[in-house]
């Protein structure tokens, strides 16, 4: 049996923005050729870096079936989150409570619901930025945003502070349409401000001079030219972010985020003196705490300009 109404629809998208959701939208759960197009030529052109879990699912991120049998649907959400209160040398997005939680347990509420209102059983999987899944690539199709200059999905009215959320439903509902929508036009801010040129052109990323990935995800210790590329920043980088127009207006936040002030206020000489204990208990609940002190010290040592190697 198909659910095409357009009240059972509706009425999970009222849901979403009832919960906190600034955006979502429905796609029909087929092939994304174009997305798995551009990040099959990501991995080719060695643009991820070391990061050798992204050479792997690519079979599962084009066919969401193997994520969820039966799934005919994929419903794209995005969840606002708040820029820093003052600048400082930790991502704003990493001194907030872990978004893996919150994001996975509101579309957990959601599905509930969506079980709710249907006079039939709902099979769905949250999938938050943990399974090989294209989540840009959703959030296209489902209508929610385009992807900037600066390789970020951007939200209309909420800019690209956003964390995005998929739930796979085998439930059958008429898809949106893709926003018919250029974000950037002429605008170069992101390119401009990114240190490193890792933006190596309009939405096309290089992991391997991205603060981000190198302060986050690079798990060895740094050569040279990689230790003098971080600037001031212990954890990720919000350049691109901090630089882009749609998010110059202030947006309402998710409520659930408010930000950790001394963690948020971190130096790396505060870094250097941190025990493990004490790196437990300042990174608990939010995304960074996955970083480990080891590599903490070693953003910091980069950051004071001082040698990684033995």
């Amino acid at each position: 049996m198909s659910e095409t109404r357009p009240t059972i629809k509706e009425a999970i998208r009222q849901k979403a923005l009832d919960l906190g959701f600034c955006a979502a939208g429905f796609a029909a759960a087929g092939p994304l050729a174009g997305a798995i197009e551009e990040y099959r030529a990501m991995i080719d052109e060695g643009r991820h870096g070391e990061m050798g879990y992204l050479e792997t699912g690519l079979e599962v991120r084009a066919n969401p079936e193997l994520l969820l049998a039966g799934v005919k649907s994929v419903l794209s959400v995005a969840l606002p989150w708040p820029a820093p209160a003052k600048p400082g040398a930790i991502s704003g997005y990493a001194v907030i409570p872990d978004y893996h939680r919150i994001v996975g347990e509101l579309l957990n509420e959601l599905l509930d619901f969506i079980r709710l209102i249907c006079d039939h059983p709902v099979n769905g999987r949250v999938c938050v930025d943990s399974l090989p899944v294209l989540e840009t690539g959703w959030a296209e199709a489902a209508g929610i945003g385009c992807t900037g200059k600066n390789s970020l999905v951007i939200v209309p009215g909420h800019g690209s502070r956003i964390f995005l959320g998929e739930l796979l439903l085998d439930l059958e509902l008429d898809p949106d349409q893709p926003l018919d929508w250029n974000p950037c036009g002429d605008c170069t801010a992101c390119l401009d401000a990114c240190p490193t040129g890792a933006l190596a052109a309009p939405g096309k990323l290089d992991a391997r001079r991205c603060i981000s990935y190198l302060t986050i995800e690079l798990k060895r210790e740094f050569t040279d030219e990689e230790a003098a590329m971080p600037e001031g920043w212990l954890y990720g980088c919000d350049h691109c972010l901090d630089a882009c127009p749609h998010n110059a207006n202030k947006v309402t936040a998710f409520p659930g985020f408010e930000q950790k002030e001394e963690l948020a206020t971190l130096s790396a000489e505060k870094a250097l003196e941190l025990t493990n204990s004490q790196f437990r208990k300042l990174f608990a609940e939010t995304p960074a705490l996955r970083l480990g002190l080891r590599r903490l010290k070693r953003n910091a040592k980069a950051v004071l300009g001082k040698t990684n190697k033995p």
